[in-house]
């Protein structure tokens, strides 16, 4: 029996509401447009031109409007895709959860571990299934790699480097932390995939070169204990010109039985010590976030959890927070402590008494 519930598939593409129209939300307008499973019905955006923009872009008429209920409602629509800034993931993926539609998030999941775990709750509750977009998974150089990995044993390192020098202007240049919060997600989650571990602690410290154009530290490098015993490692700067990696990092592994090689952007490299090591290149149709679309309406139609359901994203996000947490106090952080603070928090501001219960029970701490 599925945890989630199912939209039968009835021939017709899922009815999809689009919620946030920025930069990302554009986007997401084209990917829905070119996906065959989903029609877009709706836009959702506090600005109402901007939302009215989508349907004359589109050349068709879209419910259009600020709350993601009432445009659900309007429109038909079966499922939300939210894009929205990360401190409204929480408000309006509750707001839809509770509708009874399901959501497929932009990442981070939440604001806060804090949230994040309230958010698995209210998934829970409600019955319906939360998805984030991690689409860098849906990469067919990462499901190679991935599976490079796995034939060679039990992996002592894993590393990966990030160093670019973006202008991006505009909120990055000045947020606290820009590298961690903003861009090591991704490299964060990968290592979960590829390590097929979870993280038990971190050690980090965070810098800000002297010529950085950015206000909040754009360095870190941080050393990650994984259960089973090894390391994930992380050293990256934005303010680092001349040899840029890709943006997918440069990641190296080794393992009982030989390392492993991906420069971010090409095929990877496996280096086995003489053992046959299977992991050509996935040639998958569906990649970044076409990839994602499409596991959501898949497991939608048949009950099958996705890889982005919230439960199993919660330990992505709690790595930032605890890398945050080691730069800012100087000292190795437990996962066990960010959890534990990150429950306290949650259950101290959740309102819903059938989400705290939920809470309670510690359910939504624990990835399935």
């Amino acid at each position: 029996m599925s945890a989630f519930a199912t939209i039968p598939d009835d021939g017709q593409p899922l009815r999809v509401v689009l919620v946030g129209v920025g930069e990302m939300g554009r986007v997401w307008v084209e990917a829905l447009e070119n996906c065959p499973l989903v029609s877009l019905v709706g836009v959702v955006d506090l600005n109402d031109a901007a939302a009215s923009a989508v349907s004359d872009q589109l050349g068709r008429p879209l419910a259009v409007g600020a709350d993601v209920v009432q445009v659900a409602s309007a429109s038909r629509g079966q499922a939300v895709v939210n894009v929205t800034v990360p401190a409204a993931h929480l408000p309006v993926t509750t707001a839809a959860l509770f509708a009874g539609l399901p959501v497929l998030g932009e990442k981070p999941l939440a604001a806060t571990v804090a949230q994040g775990l309230s958010l698995a709750a209210a998934a829970e509750v409600s019955g319906q299934l939360f998805m984030v977009s991690q689409n860098r998974r849906y990469n067919p150089q990462v499901v190679a790699f991935r599976e490079q990995l796995a034939g060679l044993g039990g992996l002592s390192v894993l590393s990966v480097q990030l160093f670019r020098s973006p202008h991006f202007g505009g909120f990055r240049d000045v947020m606290d932390h820009p590298l961690l919060l903003d861009m090591a997600i991704h490299q964060f989650d990968l290592a979960r995939l590829f390590c097929g571990a979870e993280p038990v602690a971190v050690y980090c410290e965070e810098f800000n070169p002297p010529w950085s154009w950015m206000a909040g530290d754009v360095g870190a490098a941080a050393v990650f204990e994984m259960t089973g015993g090894g390391r994930f490692v992380f050293s990256g700067c934005w303010c680092s010109p001349g040899y840029e990696t890709s943006w997918n990092g440069s990641w190296r592994a080794n393992g009982q039985f030989g390392s492993a090689h991906w420069n971010g952007d090409d095929a990877p490299e496996v280096d086995p010590g003489g053992l046959a090591v299977a992991g050509g290149l996935d040639e998958r149709s569906s990649s970044g976030i076409d990839g994602t679309l499409r596991e959501f309406v898949h497991a939608l139609r048949t009950g099958r959890e996705p890889d982005g359901e919230v439960h199993r994203n919660l330990p992505s996000l709690a790595m930032v927070e605890a890398a945050v947490a080691s730069s800012v106090s100087g000292r190795r952080v437990l996962f066990a402590e960010v959890m534990a603070s990150a429950l306290e928090t949650a259950l101290a501001v959740e309102t819903r008494p059938e989400v705290a219960a939920v809470l309670r029970r510690g359910r939504s701490r624990t990835p399935r």
